[in-house]
């Protein structure tokens, strides 16, 4: 059972950074350094060092505000496509090698598709068609929901990983059904 709330601890994790790529990284360095729920192996107990968690607050107060400002939120975007999936990537593995004894290449390898993934259906797919369909007026409540699910999935990653587990099929079934619904509603035009 460790293992498979550790690989789901760990996806949530990931998940969450293709949204924000600071908030998990800041949730897990946290949790690591004023909790006993995760201990951090070498080299990724560097994120609980204070230090490197005052910059990663600093950057997640950066990302959230540069999402919420029209045209600047076009930009961050095209800098998070490099900065999300590595972020995914690192807080994989870390929180990988908490619990499984996953290779790090292979760990890496997982955050990296998984937080590039979710960035890639954010960026290409949900946001262009909200900005569509409400002229950019929705664009900062979806962020502002983007951040607050972000939050909700890694601390839920940590503290009950089988929930995402639930929340990641949740999400595959919300967007096989919207996919469908675009695709049948091409087909009516």
């Amino acid at each position: 059972m460790d293992l498979l709330t550790g690989i789901l601890s760990a996806f949530g994790l990931s998940a969450s950074a293709g949204l924000n790529a600071y908030i998990p990284l800041l949730v897990v360095g946290t949790t690591a350094h004023y909790t006993d729920l995760i201990k951090l192996e070498k080299p990724w107990d560097t994120l609980a060092n204070p230090w490197i968690l005052i910059l990663l607050g600093v950057l997640v107060i950066v990302e959230m505000l540069a999402d919420k400002i029209p045209a600047v939120n076009h930009i961050n975007d095209a800098i998070q496509t490099l900065v999300r999936p590595a972020a995914g990537a690192i807080v994989f593995a870390a929180s990988a090698q908490v619990i499984t004894d996953i290779h790090p290449v292979l760990a890496l390898g997982c955050g990296l598709l998984v937080a590039g993934s979710v960035h890639i259906v954010k960026s290409v797919a949900i946001r262009p068609a909200v900005t569509a369909t409400t002229g950019g007026t929705a664009n900062v409540p979806v962020s502002i929901a983007e951040d607050v699910i972000a939050i909700g999935t890694s601390i839920l990653s940590i503290i009950i990983p089988i929930m995402v587990g639930f929340f990641i099929l949740l999400v595959i079934l919300m967007t096989i059904w919207w996919v469908r619904k675009r695709i049948n509603n091409r087909k009516l035009v």
